[in-house]
């Protein structure tokens, strides 16, 4: 068990390093820590998030041990049990799950609007496990239990083919041209009073512009206003005109301050109506831990400049509908996005259109912009919903309720994009469903934990 422990965890340690790295570079540009320092972070958090893995490894020993190959089969039911752990334990962190790196072939990502992105995992999983037990299982048995999952990838693929082939839901609903704005404002920038003017005026200017071109809503991103949107009345008050100008409900993204006891600090998204008025305010839940918070703050006293720079920001309570006309939409902010369960959420409060705002300025020119908006692209698959995607520095975006990527920007470029989306009232399996087959295969697992005994040597 120690062996399969060891070999687990570093095997997720080389993933997770592979993946998350740019993570360091974020803690030492714009964290304050020294290069070293943020490194050693990054690799506790890859250590961290490896540990779902061992666990995996160790779960799986056991079980082999117990029924020996053809334990192996249990390999999907084990994986999904901890790797939907992963998304969930202590805050969860659910960062390009298995399932995600088939976001971009298109005939097998539709598994996703029955069961979600866990239920692709299982399918990827079931691939591999299945070539892992045929290695070893002699004979006439092999043939057919490969012969039985191609069949049955050749028909979930097949039926995959045909819905984006049918496309129906681009030809249901209310259409809507979306005017997406990337300012492309530099981090350092973003805070600093001598640019304050240039940033607005600029995302000013860029919302005549979308909407010249025929933009019915538009939408800034995350933390867009250089001030905190109710604390500066005379900025305030422009940006209310500017709604009531162009007559079209402006999202935007700001800090909030609350002066309640204790007073509270958000980061939030507003929604102005035609008339200038505030008719919705968001505030994130799920807040980016080391970004927006800082976990274990009292043991973790190495982050402590960190620490002195970050003012921690409160959780929102729920999702709120953002009103377009006679319909609805809602948004996730930054990293929210990754976390199914919150998308599902909005979608069953009734709605109809998915947007989201962000400012991946942080993760420079690493990959980290490209994971992010692709982790973003299978909540509209999931969902069956459009999503429209505002991203200060990129990647901004469209994705239709098939995965197929509409229009997308590249990262630091400055650009509106006005792009066609529809608001949707059909819902998915999976967002009738949930997690079900997350929940089925830690049942699954559990039970063979408990049924199937060691075998004596």
């Amino acid at each position: 068990m120690l062996r399969a422990f060891v070999l687990g965890l570093i095997t997720g340690v080389v993933y997770f390093v592979g993946t998350v790295y740019w993570t360091g570079t974020v803690l030492s540009a714009f964290g304050g820590l020294q290069p070293v320092v943020a490194s050693v972070a990054m690799l506790l958090l890859a250590l961290y998030l490896a540990i779902y893995p061992a666990i995996f490894a160790v779960v799986l020993s056991r079980l082999i041990a117990s029924a020996g190959a053809p334990a192996l089969l249990l390999t999907p039911a084990v994986w999904v049990a901890t790797e939907y752990a992963r998304g969930r334990m202590f805050g969860g962190f659910p960062w390009v799950p298995l399932g995600n790196s088939q976001v971009t072939v298109l005939p097998v990502v539709q598994f996703a609007s029955i069961l979600g992105v866990y239920g692709v995992s299982l399918v990827v999983a079931v691939v591999n496990a299945v070539a892992a037990f045929a290695l070893l299982e002699p004979g006439r048995r092999r043939i057919k239990l490969i012969a039985a999952t191609a069949v049955g990838l050749i028909v979930l693929a097949g039926w995959g083919s045909w819905r984006v082939a049918d496309g129906s839901l681009t030809r249901e609903g209310r259409p809507i041209r979306v005017g997406l704005l990337q300012g492309n404002v530099a981090q350092e920038e973003k805070w600093d009073p001598r640019h304050a003017r240039r940033i607005f005026t600029t995302y000013i200017a860029m919302t005549r512009d979308a909407v010249r071109r025929g933009a019915d809503y538009v939408i800034w991103p995350e933390s867009a206003t250089p001030f905190t949107f109710g604390e500066a009345p005379v900025s305030d008050q422009a940006l209310r005109d500017l709604a009531v100008e162009v007559q079209v409900p402006i999202l935007f993204g700001s800090d909030e301050d609350v002066h309640t006891n204790p007073p509270a600090y958000y980061n939030s998204a507003f929604q102005l109506g035609p008339d200038g008025r505030t008719v919705a305010v968001y505030r994130k839940m799920h807040l980016v831990p080391f970004g927006e918070f800082i976990p274990l703050q009292r043991w973790l006293t190495f982050v402590s400049p960190l620490v002195g720079r970050l003012t921690p920001f409160s959780e929102g309570e729920s999702s709120v509908m953002l009103p377009v006309g006679s319909d609805k939409a809602s948004t996730s902010i930054c990293y929210e996005v990754v976390f199914p369960h919150l998308v599902r959420d909005a979608v069953n409060m009734g709605s109809e259109l998915l947007t989201t705002v962000t400012n991946d300025g942080w993760y420079g020119h690493s990959s980290a912009p490209y994971q992010h908006f692709e982790l973003a692209s299978m909540r509209a698959v999931e969902q069956g919903r459009y999503l429209a995607r505002a991203a200060n520095t990129g990647i901004s975006g469209v994705v239709d309720p098939y995965g197929r990527v509409v229009a997308r920007s590249g990262i630091f470029e400055q650009v509106g994009m006005v792009e066609e989306v529809r608001f949707l009232t059909t819902r998915t399996v999976y967002a009738r469903v949930g997690d079900v087959a997350a929940y089925a295969a830690i049942v699954l697992t559990l039970v063979a934990l408990v049924t199937l005994r060691p075998r004596r040597q």
